[in-house]
């Protein structure tokens, strides 16, 4: 069976790279096991991810028939049904309680919450939320590492990376980029601290490669990039500038979101009543919305698509990427489930390709990509996997200016993380 902790005699000592790797010398044998317990926690992520990916399309297929002034009836009564689902079988919280979780309850995710946020999260999304399923995905997952970690009896950052390395493989199975994926678990738990539990990097890099394949051959969906953005060619030292440039944009956007989210949150939490009050109202706004701006509708996996290849006027851009703020906002603060960081991708690509359409001679692919990154990075905190994840997204094969964007949104993000749970833990630790 597998090694349940370090060596007998220093019950405090972890297991780091270089100990696995003369682990590894020693004993192929054991360092095998856990390898092959790795990709098998990231095997079931994967085949998860499939069948839930599988089951929202068909969902979606469902609800997308409904259009215009039948939304106002459509998404409050499918902002009802979330609110029940959570008011009877519990709130099943957002990434704010899993970095609680993974700081303070030693990575210990709780799998009695996953009823509640796989239904919620389904009819969410399907109906059209601004959100995307990277969030239930990793919750899901993540406490299905908890659960193996028990069965092994596994403790302390053992416990702890199996979570994460799960968490991982989750993530990884939407976006395809397993470096990417397993950086995002990592990089999420904290809001300046780029990587913390470094440990767990290593099964998480293996839990996700093996979630992504299992979740290619489950969806044919492939391992093309998601979107099909202009070829690029970096072949100009100005163009790191422009990047810069569109890195400040992109924090300028971010530090935007976070007030529009901030006020939807207190607007909503003013709302008496119970959770089911506050999601159908929610839906009713998103409904209203998605009649006057069609496109601020879902999550923006296809919606990102039409703004990259479709002639839209800069003025139109600019207006849809306010409104896919205020989306996001209702959506999340309003009490319907899902992740923001699709939705991001597309706010930053109509601004970036709004900006592109006003100052003529600017590459709209390096705008779009570089607002993508940089609006990322200030609201996530989460700069090294957002680069990673956007280069094999969009096949930007420069990979040097979308860092440059996603540092930029990274320094200049407001002080106090829209994350709140990724400050708390260095208070906790300074003091």
């Amino acid at each position: 069976m597998l090694p349940n902790k370090p060596p007998a005699g220093n019950q405090t000592q972890r297991w780091t790279l270089s100990q696995l790797f003369g682990l590894a010398r020693r004993n192929p044998l054991m360092i095998s096991r856990w390898v092959l317990c790795w990709a098998a926690v990231g095997t079931a992520s994967g085949i998860f991810a499939g069948v839930y990916w599988n089951v929202l399309e068909l969902i979606i297929h469902k609800l997308q028939r409904f259009e215009g002034l039948s939304l106002l009836l459509v998404m409050p009564l499918c902002g009802l049904l979330v609110g029940l689902v959570i008011h009877f079988l519990g709130n099943p919280g957002e990434i704010a309680v899993i970095v609680d979780n993974i700081h303070f309850r030693g990575g210990r995710l709780d799998s009695r919450k996953n009823p509640s946020m796989i239904l919620a999260s389904l009819v969410s999304i399907s109906a059209g939320g601004s959100a995307g399923p990277e969030a239930p995905l990793v919750q899901v997952t993540g406490s299905f590492g908890t659960w193996v970690a028990d069965r092994f009896k596994l403790q302390g950052e053992d416990l702890r990376s199996m979570s994460l390395a799960a968490m991982a493989a989750g993530f990884t199975a939407l976006f395809g980029s397993p470096l990417g994926g397993a950086m995002f678990a990592l990089e999420i738990l904290h809001h300046q601290h780029i990587v913390e539990y470094y440990e767990a990097l290593m099964p998480a890099i293996v839990a996700s490669c093996a979630s992504y394949l299992v979740f290619a051959a489950i969806t044919h969906l492939g391992i093309a990039p998601t979107w099909n953005f202009p070829q690029y060619n970096l072949a100009n030292i100005d163009d790191f500038a422009l990047a810069i440039a569109f890195g400040i944009l992109g924090a300028v956007a971010g530090w935007i979101f976070m007030a529009i989210f901030r006020f939807c949150d207190r607007a909503f939490s003013r709302i008496p009543g119970p959770i089911y009050l506050r999601t159908t109202l929610a839906g009713l706004g998103l409904g209203a919305l998605a009649v006057v701006l069609p496109l601020t509708r879902y999550f923006g996996h296809e919606e990102l698509e039409s703004v990259v290849n479709t002639n839209i006027p800069a003025m139109f851009l600019l207006i849809l990427a306010l409104g896919k703020m205020a989306a996001i906002s209702m959506t999340v603060t309003g009490g319907w489930r899902g992740g923001f960081i699709i939705p991001l991708f597309f706010t930053g690509a109509c601004i970036g390709k709004a900006v592109a359409l006003l100052i003529p001679g600017v590459h709209p692919a390096l705008a779009m990509i570089c607002t993508m990154a940089a609006i990322n990075a200030a609201v996530t905190r989460t700069p090294i996997s957002t680069t990673l994840l956007l280069s094999k997204l969009t096949n930007f094969s420069p990979f040097t200016p979308i860092l440059f964007a996603s540092l930029m949104g990274f320094f200049l993000a407001p002080k106090v993380p829209l994350i709140a749970s990724q400050l708390k833990h260095q208070t906790e630790v300074a003091n």
